[in-house]
């Protein structure tokens, strides 16, 4: 990690956003004076943040290849075996089905094996004020950083929590589950029931606000993610299937009106489907008619690679625990 970089308590606009957030949220305007002047540049996030260089080719089965690993699967199966009782009533409560959390918690951090150890505050601070201006979505990516920052400023006065002590990512993303501070405030819960909420050391409290997040993004019981997917060369029209890209937009009948072919339950879906495409460098895309929670699944983190992981992940852990 390189070393860290000037804090920003000589910044001007720094100390104003300080007091514009103080109003905002009520707090003590010393205190976030003092809390943001704290923070430092981080070079590292900068670099991070920034988007592949243009013309760097897509691999699904390299990117597969990075989160389905004997270690994460070993891994998951220790989770799942531990935390047993914990998945079933998630599941039982919200619908959502105990081999998707667990793949999304693999897939994070390897259940909390790798949180990050960037501090936070540098980590969000840096994006919010230094945003690399090259960036082709520099001024949103900067005010979502920017709302971020707020966000875990308030979350930590209010929980009496250091804010100088919390790592994470780079991009300011906490605990085994990785919430940015704006989902940990609106979709973390207190599954174990002891009084508060601790996504870095509660694996219930893990558990039960992964469920709760795809929960509220409409997680719909029962439907599968995905099905597989051919297609019938000469009805083909694949510009016309790719145009809405991962949104469902599709019902089977108009699916398979534009050249899609599907077969078995696929045919037996009643909701919108899409037509995901994933590539593989030099070598021929792979496909699959996603559903709503596959969509869903994606607003955890929008790409239909990690969506696949995450669902590749669980089913592999599911497989692995059977005796």
């Amino acid at each position: 990690m390189s070393p860290p970089g000037p804090v920003y308590a000589q910044r001007e606009d720094v100390m104003r956003a300080a007091d514009d957030i103080a109003a905002r949220r009520d707090l003590n305007p010393e205190w976030v004076r003092q809390t943001l002047g704290q923070a430092r540049h981080m070079a590292q996030a900068v670099k991070f943040i920034q988007p592949p260089p243009v013309g760097t080719p897509k691999n699904w089965r390299l990117y597969r290849s990075r989160f389905i690993d004997p270690i994460r699967i070993s891994a998951g199966v220790k989770f799942w075996q531990d935390n047993r009782d914990t998945l079933a009533r998630a599941e039982k409560e919200t619908g959502v089905p105990a081999d998707i959390i667990v793949g999304i918690i693999g897939v994070e951090t390897i259940y909390g094996q790798q949180m990050g150890d960037f501090r936070v505050l540098d980590a969000l601070a840096t994006l919010a004020f230094d945003f690399p201006p090259g960036h082709p979505r520099a001024k949103e990516r900067s005010e979502f950083f920017k709302a971020e920052l707020e966000q875990f400023l308030s979350l930590t006065h209010r929980t009496s929590v250091d804010p100088l002590q919390l790592r994470g990512s780079y991009a300011g993303a906490m605990g085994m589950p990785q919430f940015m501070p704006s989902s940990w405030v609106k979709y973390a819960i207190d599954f174990d029931g002891d009084g508060k909420v601790d996504l870095f050391n509660s694996p219930a409290d893990v558990i039960g606000s992964v469920a709760n997040y795809f929960k509220a993004f409409n997680w719909q019981p029962g439907m599968p993610t995905h099905y597989p997917v051919s297609f019938d060369p000469g009805k083909r029209d694949l510009d016309a299937l790719l145009a809405p890209d991962i949104l469902p937009t599709f019902s089977v009948a108009s699916f398979m009106a534009k050249g899609a072919v599907l077969e078995g339950a696929a045919l037996q879906h009643t909701g919108p489907l899409a037509l995901v495409e994933l590539q593989n460098g030099d070598m021929p895309p792979s496909y699959v008619a996603g559903t709503e929670n596959f969509y869903a699944i994606t607003r955890y983190n929008w790409s239909s690679y990690y969506a696949l992981a995450v669902i590749e992940l669980g089913q592999e852990v599911a497989r692995a625990k059977k005796p």
